[in-house]
């Protein structure tokens, strides 16, 4: 992990240096050389790059132009790419510190192109023998072109995200339910907030049965944790509440999963991460409001007591599920948890779950499918924070006919709805077991990434993180 300063003392061993310009006027003779000037004006405007690099060998400069008259969340997006071009550079050529001047005093732009550099720096390699690590350990802002609380701000929001992506990418050998319960105990005691893990015995006297399903095929036991933040000076008197899939591996149980499909699913508890990672971010910068989390988790395995297709399942609310496949075994566990969310007399619940193949056919990595029922306002806001950190929303129908999908005729509703509108037809199930304003995030397309995209990544890439943090921050 790196840090960010601002600092305006002469650096002498090597480094990057960034200039933040809109217009070639903000070239300073006072900076830059006349050929330097006039290479970066040719390659503006006749190659039409956005950044350009001039390499001096102990250090090189970089000059990244941005669009002020676009849409500000592409403005800002553009300039985390390109955060992650400059981030690649300086580990490639073994730099340590990067220095970006604003020379054209937006603050926004600035702001943006810190945070991309940041979470480009993340890696993965505990696991490697032969470990390369980043050489980029600080990130300095000149003349303070942002805040001392912007900058402590991005950290906070990196290391959460981070945090994340290191739940993510934890195989099961390590991360089953018990030790993820573990490891969300030490993130409350480091970022301030409370974590009550149930034991399995809990959960039974509970009578969690999608949670309980589930874990049949297990040697190891579920858990079910609660998250909570609540400030003295919390400006809400409803919480908001955010539900996370916790499931640390799917095999798809009895209806195991084909060929490759099993490959990825450590990530299958992505919506859990994020609602830790989300919650750490907000308690560590003291937000003041009241949230808490819910993280119903179990893997799915297909051992000599799994449950099967045609069980009949009787959930925390009281409802009974058949069961049609037990590949849709994340609305399960959610159930428990979104009828569990009811006593908390919530302002809004958010569930967020990598839920659906159908999701990513549906819009591929490119955003999150969404739904919401009595949340249209607060659906909005998110939708605005999707935006402000391009993790963008596509609202889906969650018109009442799709909930005849899922009608059962021997229990009250099923756990499957068809080969059609798969990402609906789950969140219809989700729905039932809500009484409260709601949300629905699917993650299933931008979790976990084949190749890299930008600033996020490969394999995991911390969805939801950003998106949570943001629009709590928009509460005060």
């Amino acid at each position: 992990m790196h840090t960010i300063s601002q600092k305006s003392d002469k650096i002498s061993d090597s480094f990057v240096e960034v200039f933040l310009i809109n217009d070639t006027k903000q070239l300073k003779k006072t900076i830059f050389s006349n050929d330097e000037i006039n290479f970066i004006k040719t390659q503006k405007e006749i190659s039409e790059k956005e950044t350009i690099v001039i390499n001096k060998l102990t250090q090189i400069r970089i000059v990244h132009f941005y669009n002020k008259d676009i849409e500000l969340h592409i403005l800002k997006e553009k300039c985390r790419i390109a955060g992650d071009k400059i981030c690649n550079i300086t580990n490639e050529f073994l730099f340590e510190k990067v220095i970006i001047n604003d020379l054209s005093d937006n603050e926004i732009a600035t702001y943006a192109l810190t945070e991309g550099i940041s979470l480009s720096n993340y890696q993965f390699q505990k696991y490697k023998t032969k470990q390369k690590h980043n050489t980029l350990n600080e990130i300095i802002i000149e003349k303070q072109a942002i805040t001392n609380e912007n900058s402590e701000e991005i950290l906070t929001i990196t290391d959460a995200v981070f945090k994340c992506k290191d739940l993510i990418n934890e195989p099961l050998t390590y991360l089953n339910a018990v030790k993820f319960a573990e490891i969300m105990i030490e993130m409350g005691k480091d970022a301030g907030f409370k974590v009550e893990v149930f034991d399995k015995k809990k959960i039974e006297s509970l009578k969690m049965g999608g949670l309980l399903a589930v874990n049949r095929g297990s040697i190891d036991p579920p858990t079910f944790s609660i998250l909570e933040y609540k400030p003295e000076n919390a400006k809400n008197k409803k919480p908001y509440v955010f539900v996370g899939k916790g499931v640390v591996y799917d095999t798809g149980g009895v209806n195991i999963k084909p060929g490759d499909y099993m490959l990825d699913m450590k990530c299958d508890m992505g919506g859990a991460a994020a609602v830790a990672s989300g919650i750490y971010a907000i308690a560590k910068s003291k937000l003041p409001i009241h949230v808490i989390g819910l993280i119903p988790a179990t893997d799915n395995r297909p051992d000599g007591n799994a449950y099967v297709p045609g069980d009949v399942i009787t959930m925390f609310t009281g409802k009974t599920v058949e069961v049609m496949n037990t590949d849709a075994e994340g609305r399960l566990i959610l159930a428990d948890a979104l009828g569990f969310a009811s006593k908390y007399k919530p302002e809004l619940v958010i569930n967020i779950a990598t839920l659906t193949g159908a999701a990513s056919r549906a819009i591929g990595p490119y955003g999150i499918v969404a739904m919401q029922d009595k949340a249209e306002k607060e659906f909005e806001l998110l939708k605005q924070s999707g935006n402000n950190v391009y993790e963008r929303l596509a609202e889906f129908p969650f018109w009442d006919e799709y909930g005849e999908l899922i009608k059962s005729d021997v229990a009250d509703i099923k756990n499957l709805g068809g080969p059609e509108a798969g990402m609906i037809t789950a969140g219809k199930f989700l729905h039932e077991f809500t009484d409260y304003p709601f949300i629905h995030l699917d993650i299933a397309g931008p979790v976990f990434l084949n190749k890299k995209d930008s600033y996020r990544g490969k394999a995991a890439t911390g969805s939801g993180v950003r998106l949570f943090f943001d629009f709590i921050k928009n509460k005060i």
